[in-house]
């Protein structure tokens, strides 16, 4: 059985993490062939940062099945909000003791706090609870499920702060307006808050038994939803077309802190520190755990590229560190799950 799981564990971490690797050599194939231009590549992170990743956040959120649940794990959600917290302000620590350019600050900042949760975090919760015995449908995947309802906004919100914050521009000051606008106006948390409110008009229509949703509107939903399956694939190809290897040498630096911390000491310190706080609380993590190793052990976020570049910091680093922090993960998530079956943390299911 130990041996069906080391294998099943592998095959997770790949299958989360592969893909995203496969899509970025097809951008850099593509644009060695000329089939992609510069001008095309700068244009398409445009168009996926200020409306594909978008729509897939507002689709991502409007698609939790049932958001009233969150009362009934509301102390879990809580303390992975504090988590966050937490993480965005060691990271600001982080960075300003290691990082000199003010432009690859934030890069490196929410890299540290930014997992890919919006894209890899269910079906990754999912794959490891189905490995393990679980049912598909069991409360596993449904806290899973619930902690992007805290998770996305969050990131997104402390994305456009980080990549505001040191950049200081001429004055040496932070300008706190434009990054209050910067957050208002930003495509991606935009898209977070629509898919807030059509989940609490859904609530709403509930309460009134009123059987029409969104997606019933085939005409709209519909298009909506294919635009924002677009968008992963398109980041990673516009991704790859940007992509150099003369870069590495030279933010080589930058990329092994950040692929360190963001798959290694993240996942170790918020794991371990999530285990002892849930079996104190209820005698066992098993059921959260799934969710916290998608939230904390998986690479860096992908619109962390488009968003960087489109904010004007540093997109080659911010590039380089999906797709290091993706590689990475292959192994860090394996030796995560074998980890967490071997020390009855996630305990097989006969």
């Amino acid at each position: 059985m130990i041996l069906n799981i080391v294998g099943d564990s592998f095959i997770v971490a790949c299958e989360a993490v592969l893909p995203i690797v496969v899509l970025v050599i097809v951008g850099y194939v593509l644009r060695r062939l000329k089939v992609i231009s510069e001008s095309f590549q700068k244009e398409g992170n445009k168009i996926c940062f200020k409306v594909m990743i978008s729509v897939l956040l507002f689709c991502n959120i409007y698609e939790i099945e049932d958001i009233t649940k969150i009362g009934e794990y509301g102390i879990f959600i809580l303390e992975v909000a504090v988590a966050i917290i937490i993480l965005f302000l060691i990271g600001i620590v982080v960075v300003k003791l290691c990082i000199k350019d003010p432009k690859q600050q934030g890069v490196v900042h929410q890299c540290l706090f930014r997992s890919n949760y919006a894209i890899i975090g269910i079906p990754l919760a999912t794959f490891i609870a189905e490995s393990l015995g679980y049912q598909a449908d069991s409360a596993i995947v449904g806290i899973a499920s619930l902690v992007s309802a805290i998770s996305i906004p969050l990131f997104n919100v402390f994305a456009v702060i980080s990549l505001s914050m040191y950049d200081k521009g001429e004055n040496g000051h932070i300008d706190i307006k434009k990054m209050l606008k910067g957050i208002v106006t930003n495509p991606l948390i935009i898209g977070v808050v629509m898919g807030l409110l059509a989940l609490c008009v859904r609530q709403i229509f509930i309460a009134c038994d009123i059987s029409w949703r969104l997606a019933d509107f085939v005409i709209i939903y519909k298009p909506l939803n294919q635009i924002g399956d677009m968008a992963t694939p398109f980041a990673l190809i516009m991704l790859g077309a940007g992509f150099t290897f003369s870069a590495v040498a030279r933010l080589k630096y930058q990329i092994i802190l950040g692929t360190v911390i963001r798959v290694v000491l993240v996942p170790a310190v918020f794991l371990i520190s999530f285990n002892f706080i849930l079996k104190a609380q209820y005698g066992s993590a098993t059921m959260y755990f799934p969710a916290l190793i998608a939230l904390f052990s998986t690479p860096v976020a992908v619109s962390s590229a488009p968003m960087a570049v489109q904010m004007g910091q540093d997109g080659e680093l911010a590039g380089q560190l999906v797709v290091w922090t993706s590689l990475a993960s292959i192994l860090s998530l394996f030796a995560i799950i074998m980890i967490a079956v071997t020390t009855g943390v996630l305990p097989i299911q006969s």
